[in-house]
């Protein structure tokens, strides 16, 4: 049923599946983690119950997010093994202690911390459960320090040596491997996108009651709290994409090319293609919407600098150009999106209407998944613009693929979709009836039990207060 179809290809969808999914939940849980730090150190602070009820409320929401993150996380570890097996071995000396350094360090510093930070807020201290709120939020950046440590080295090797072996094995200094060049862009950038993803889905639920009900403190506080984050943080994710982008064009320049669409090379100054159909047969973008010299403007900083064009890499060392186009679009387009909201809800806080624009409460359950389809966007952009390599330049996808057969890869693959959609599925329903019921004045913790911290803090203290 499957002896016609080619295994690297089914293999490589497979991996592509499994990472999108996957993906999801870690820019969910880093900055949900980060939010409910805010949260509880608020509570602390001010001693306003609105902040301890709104942590009660998405402290369950992280739960299943975070243990979702953790399981479709497991799969793709054996996938190397299955699939990538002569990546695994090739780079493995490299990738190997990387990975091994983010389970010593985050995921024990996470599961250390999680459970007094899910359960134990009636059982120990106020100052110690917060601690561990702090500890669970600093574990999932270290996480993802080490994660996309390995990516950028993926995307812009330095520091190795190759092996009699063929192996990349490290060089004089691991500080040059964790440190690449488009490490700290790409760092920035993710958690940014992480910090924007939870603050839009946030302000969408925050939304979602205010429509019902814009009496809520609840809803009136996290909605508030998201508009602020998407007014400050979009602006500074569109810079540090931006510098991302000119390190990329360093880098990667091939990658940019297929971003921009620029088939052909432009001695005087290159168009930016705002809209069009690539075709990759015929070395065009049909019905392009272009701006002159725009992109030589924004990538060169100068309207007649040239900017070489696919036509000057050879075939077979060419990403799928429309795939990298569109996403690129899509994310850009989202980050843009997210910018106008935030200025949008800067004028209505000015009005003093942040709570009582029936559009503007629209536009923000609207965007309210916005953050997860532009990381997943970008993530494709990154990942797909990268190909035809898996360590870019030195080792090819071809050559790292495992000798399997077309239908055992496909029946691997068949397998994981089902699963995924039958078990994430009801994950992902089950998240979304958690958000849609609207924060209460008396919200339990996981156990059910009452509001309270060690019997430290009465009830009374907790029920009231917008903030």
């Amino acid at each position: 049923m499957f002896d016609s179809l080619d295994a690297l290809l089914l293999a490589r969808a497979q991996f592509a599946f499994t990472v999108s999914f996957h993906f999801l939940f870690p820019a969910f849980s880093i900055g949900l983690a980060s939010y409910l730090m805010v949260l509880e150190g608020l509570w602390l602070a001010t001693g306003k119950g609105v902040y301890a009820n709104l942590f009660r409320y998405w402290l369950k929401i992280f739960a299943v997010v975070f243990a979702m993150g953790v399981v479709s996380g497991l799969v793709m570890s054996y996938q190397f093994g299955t699939n990538w097996s002569v990546f695994s071995d090739k780079a493995g000396p490299i990738i190997g202690p990387l990975m091994a350094y983010e389970v010593l360090t985050a995921f024990f510093l996470e599961a250390g911390f999680l459970g007094v930070m899910l359960f134990g807020i009636n059982k120990v201290g106020r100052k110690l459960h917060f601690t561990a709120t702090c500890a669970v939020a600093i574990g999932t950046f270290i996480s993802a320090f080490w994660i996309l440590s390995v990516n950028s080295w993926m995307q812009t090797p330095t520091g190795y040596e190759i092996g009699a072996n063929g192996q990349f094995l490290p060089g004089p200094s691991w500080t040059a491997i964790i440190f690449n060049p488009s490490f700290p862009y790409r760092l920035v950038h993710t958690v940014l996108a992480a910090y924007l993803t939870t603050a839009f889905a946030v302000g969408g639920v925050g939304a979602w009651h205010l429509l019902k009900d814009r009496t809520n403190p609840g809803a009136r506080t996290m909605f508030s709290m998201a508009m602020w984050m998407a007014a400050i943080v979009a602006p500074i994710q569109i810079f540090a994409g931006d510098m991302h982008g000119l390190n990329t064009l360093e880098h990667q320049p091939v990658k940019v090319m297929a971003m921009e669409g620029h088939y052909e090379s432009h001695p005087d100054g290159a168009p930016l293609i705002l809209f069009g159909i690539p075709d990759s047969a015929r070395k065009r973008v049909d019905y392009a919407i272009s701006i002159p010299k725009a992109s030589s403007l924004i990538l060169k900083h100068d309207l007649n600098a040239p900017m070489k064009g696919l036509d000057s890499v050879p075939d077979a060392d060419q990403p799928p150009v429309g795939i990298v186009f569109w996403a690129f679009r899509v994310m850009v387009g989202l980050g843009l999106a997210m910018l106008g909201l935030g200025l949008w809800s800067l004028i209505a806080r000015w009005r003093g209407k942040l709570h009582e624009w029936t559009w503007l409460h629209r536009a923000a359950l609207l965007l309210g998944p916005s953050g997860f389809i532009a990381v997943l966007a970008g993530w494709i952009v990154t990942e797909v613009g990268r190909q035809p390599f898996t360590v870019y330049g030195p080792l090819r996808t071809t050559a790292s693929a495992s000798p399997l057969d077309a239908p055992a890869v496909a029946a691997s693959l068949l397998a994981f979709v089902l699963v995924y959609f039958s078990v994430f599925g009801m994950g992902i329903w089950y998240l979304l009836h958690l958000m849609r019921k609207p924060p209460q004045a008396h919200e339990s913790t996981l156990d059910g039990a009452p509001i309270r911290t060690a019997g430290i803090t009465p009830a009374p203290a907790i029920e009231g207060g917008e903030g």
